[in-house]
Parts: C-alpha cells; sequence; structure tokens
C-alpha cells in the first residue's frame, strides 16, 4: 500500500507587547514564578478584562501579510477546561468569528519549486501558565507568570504532505512574524511553539484519515522527527490491522518518539460561549489601511527585489533575507562600499558568517559594522589592498582594532601595485629559479604556480595577483 502523508500545522504565536493581552501585567521573560500574574490574569472576583488594542493591530498586520481577510468584526470565547496552570478554569480565545480568515503563504521546496499553503484562520488568546516538574520531587510546580500573555494562533490548511513541507512553512511563519516586529520567535523561551496534525491516507484517497495531533513542539528538528516518527507509527498501526485513534500526543526528543496524552477534544468538549466581559472587536478601513501603511518589505519582495538590483542568485539572496536584521546590514554594507553587492555578499555569507557562528553570535552582535566591512571592500575594489590580504584586515576589524584604512597603515599591508617594482621581483625569483625556468619553457606549465607563489612570498603577499600573472607570463615567455 502507498501511503499519503496529510499534515496541518497550528503555530502559537506570542505576540511582542510589553503587556498582557487583558490586563497591564508585564510579559518580560524571566522574572521570578509568580511575579508577573495580576489579579485580572487571576481571574479573581471583581475584575475585568481590556483588550490591549496592540495584539489588535499586530494580528491585523499579520492578516494583511498573508493576504488574509481581517475581519471587521470578531469575538471573544470562553474555552472550558480544568488544569492546574489555567487560573480561571477557562481561557480566553476565538473561535466562530476570528480576527484573520482565509489567507496563504508560498513556501519554498527548491530552486524552482513553490508551493502555496492555504492559511485557515489566525485568532487571538491569552496563554496558560506553566506546569514545572523538575525542582519538585513527587510534585508539580505552576508558573503564573505567562498566564494572560498574548498569543496568536495561525492554523493552516492540510496542505503538507511532508514533513520537509511542514518544516519549511514553519521556518516561513518564522521568518514572516519576525520581520512584521510582532514576535522574537524565541523558540527557547516559548514565544514561538507548534502542533502538528497528522494523517495518513491510501494515495489517491479523497477523504482524510483519522489524525493525531503533536503538541507543543519547539524547534523545527523536532518538529521534522516528530511528524516522521508519527507517520511511521500510524502506517505501522494500519498495517498491523488495528486503527489510528484520534488523540493528543506528545514528542519525547530523548526517545525519538510519540507517546498519548489524552483522547482529542472537538470543540463542544470546551463549551465555547462568548465572553460576556469583552465587547465584540469592531475595525474600521481606516485602521486596516493606518496598519497596512506600516507594513515593512515582506522577505519575498525583498529577495526578489535582491536578486535584481543586486545581481544575486536566488539561493544567495534568500540566505541574506532570511531574517530583517541580515538583509539590512547587507544593504548598509553595499552603500558604504560603493554599491559592490556580489563582493558584500560573499564577505557577508562567508567570512564574517563563519566567524559569528563559530562564536553563536547573532548578525546584530557583530563586531565588524555594516560600515567598516563597506570601507574594506572599496579598498579591496580600488586595488590598495588583494582578496588575500583582506582576509588579514578583516580579522583585525573583527577583533577591534579599528577600520580598515588604519588597518592597512598600521600593519603596512598596502598592496604593491607599481608594475617597475613588481618587475624587478619576479626578474630576481626567475634568476634565483634557472632550473624551474628550463622547466617551465620545456613545456611544464604547472610551475607557473610555483613562481607565483615565490613573487607572493617575496612581497609577502602585497603584490596585486592580477598584476603578477601578466608579468609573469611575459617573462617566462622569453
Amino acid at each position: 500500500m502507498e501511503w499519503e502523508v496529510v499534515i496541518g500545522l497550528e503555530i502559537h504565536t506570542q505576540l511582542a507587547t510589553r503587556s498582557k493581552i487583558f490586563s497591564g501585567a508585564s510579559t518580560a521573560y524571566g522574572a521570578e514564578p509568580n511575579t508577573q500574574a495580576c489579579a485580572v490574569d487571576l481571574g479573581l472576583p471583581g475584575v475585568l478584562p481590556v483588550l490591549n488594542r496592540e495584539v489588535v493591530r499586530m494580528a491585523a498586520l499579520f492578516g494583511l501579510a498573508i493576504h488574509a481577510r481581517v475581519a471587521p468584526r470578531s469575538v471573544f470565547a470562553r474555552k472550558n477546561y480544568f488544569y492546574p496552570d489555567l487560573p480561571k478554569g477557562y481561557q480566553i480565545s476565538q473561535l466562530d468569528l476570528p480576527i484573520v480568515e482565509a489567507g496563504y503563504l508560498d513556501i519554498d521546496l527548491d530552486e524552482q519549486t513553490t508551493k502555496r499553503i492555504g492559511i485557515t484562520r489566525a485568532h487571538l488568546e491569552e496563554d496558560a501558565g506553566k506546569s514545572l516538574h523538575e525542582d519538585f520531587h513527587g510534585q508539580t510546580g505552576i508558573d503564573l507568570n505567562r498566564a494572560g500573555t498574548p498569543l496568536l494562533e495561525i492554523v493552516s490548511e492540510p496542505d503538507m504532505r511532508s514533513a520537509r513541507e511542514a518544516v519549511a512553512y514553519m521556518r516561513k511563519i518564522h521568518e514572516l512574524v519576525r520581520y512584521l516586529g510582532i514576535c522574537d520567535g524565541n523558540m527557547q523561551e516559548g514565544s514561538f511553539r507548534c502542533d502538528a496534525n497528522v494523517s495518513i491516507r491510501p494515495q489517491g484517497q479523497q477523504e482524510l484519515g483519522t489524525r493525531t495531533e503533536l503538541k507543543n513542539i519547539n524547534s523545527f528538528r523536532f518538529v521534522e522527527r516528530a511528524i516522521n516518527f508519527e507517520v511511521e507509527r500510524q502506517i505501522d498501526v494500519i498495517e498491523g490491522g488495528g486503527r489510528v485513534i484520534q488523540e493528543t500526543r506528545l514528542y519525547d526528543a530523548d526517545l525519538d518518539e510519540t507517546r498519548p496524552m489524552r483522547s482529542k477534544e472537538e470543540a463542544n468538549d470546551y463549551r465555547y460561549f462568548p465572553d460576556p466581559d469583552l465587547l465584540p472587536v469592531e475595525i474600521d478601513a481606516a485602521f486596516i489601511e493606518a496598519v497596512r501603511a506600516t507594513m515593512p518589505e515582506l522577505p519575498d519582495a525583498k529577495r526578489d527585489r535582491f536578486t535584481q538590483e543586486y545581481g544575486l542568485s536566488r539561493q544567495d539572496a534568500a540566505a541574506l533575507t532570511s531574517s530583517r536584521e541580515l538583509a539590512d546590514f547587507f544593504e548598509q554594507t553595499v552603500a558604504a562600499a560603493g554599491g559592490e553587492g556580489k563582493l558584500a555578499a560573499n564577505w557577508i555569507m562567508g567570512e564574517l558568517s563563519g566567524l559569528l557562528n563559530k562564536e553563536g553570535r547573532d548578525i546584530s552582535a557583530s563586531p565588524v559594522t555594516p560600515q567598516q566591512l563597506g570601507g574594506m571592500l572599496q579598498r579591496i575594489s580600488d586595488g590598495t589592498i588583494s582578496g588575500k590580504i583582506a582576509k588579514q584586515v578583516f580579522e583585525a576589524m573583527y577583533n577591534g582594532e579599528g577600520d580598515a584604512d588604519s588597518v592597512i597603515e598600521k600593519k603596512g599591508l598596502k598592496q604593491i601595485t607599481d608594475s617597475g617594482a613588481i618587475e624587478q621581483m619576479i626578474r630576481d625569483v626567475l634568476e634565483a629559479n634557472p632550473k624551474q625556468v628550463e622547466q617551465y619553457r620545456g613545456g611544464q606549465e604547472k610551475l607557473f604556480g610555483f613562481f607565483v607563489g615565490q613573487v607572493m612570498k617575496a612581497t609577502q603577499g602585497k603584490a596585486n595577483p592580477a598584476e603578477v600573472n601578466k608579468l609573469l607570463k611575459q617573462l617566462l615567455g622569453g
């Protein structure tokens, strides 16, 4: 039997507001447990929630970015369930009338292939608290700091057919919310996490199979591994004569397996009803247009512009637009370098990224500024230094020794471009190696590299390589 995999993702994006969705309590990460949960978050008697206007703006911005309908009227509901980290006994969320509906996102599968993934909805809700198990022997601790933190839950259509496609879509959403500035995307802190709905069906069948939900996965690698394990598990169950049960499962990264958590609930299990303490959210056209006016250039548009404006390959443009900070660094470098787009791309993706990755630094923490890097690239372009010498200059700049001009001056790294001086050095090398000259002229042309190396050694790498090659060919030619 040939099986087709069907995957839909529910991505929980923590919105980057300073206060919570219905209270003024702080959303800052890392506070002592239970120090950032106010009376509203705890649902104490007599308190009323007040909607944070900024979460509406952020949700609308996301809706516009995915070509979706931003609803002029959306409604908050109470989702009732009992769990220790849910202090009110219900979660305020949206069900029938979400703020964003019917959008899409295109993902790249390879250099030439894209696929459109439908986005059913994106709705606003509050986060629950957090259960802590590690420090309490035989008991569970409850930290309610997260209670009331604003979330945008992004629900895709079941359009993905492999774990690879699911990861590509998840990465694209991650990239987008960071570009928009509505989420910091920090997976370690729980700002961006994912539930995956996975099912299989015989190839060619239209009816969906029974799905399982893989809960709260917080890394791209684990999403791929969890889905692949679950697909194999479901195939084994069905081919072994059993049937897949609709349930929620947890992924254990240490054992690389999924295990049952609870039977899968339906909407009616939660007894949803409109929250009586919150009015419907009504958005007019003026609000939407004001939000649209703040839309930054999005990753796909920026990537296309980079290929056209700077002559980059699609792959290089995609790498440089993977984050807004990296794209900005690149464009500032190009401006400082006088328009050297390809040269800037090569150095940023090569030397700079290599050192930053080695030290676990982000581009925003680069010791070399775009202006410094651009200044060095100008010295390569005008022949002051060679590409080889530039590596010494770059290393010195990275270690805090100043800009390119001061490093070149201080270390005496200026390139020798005087043809007369280079010719004399070449003659000295040829006189010192008569046997090799004879062999070269006798047909052993591979010795040309030997002579180049000797000249560069004699000049401590400062001779202009192009001039060395040109003059060396002339002099060796007799």
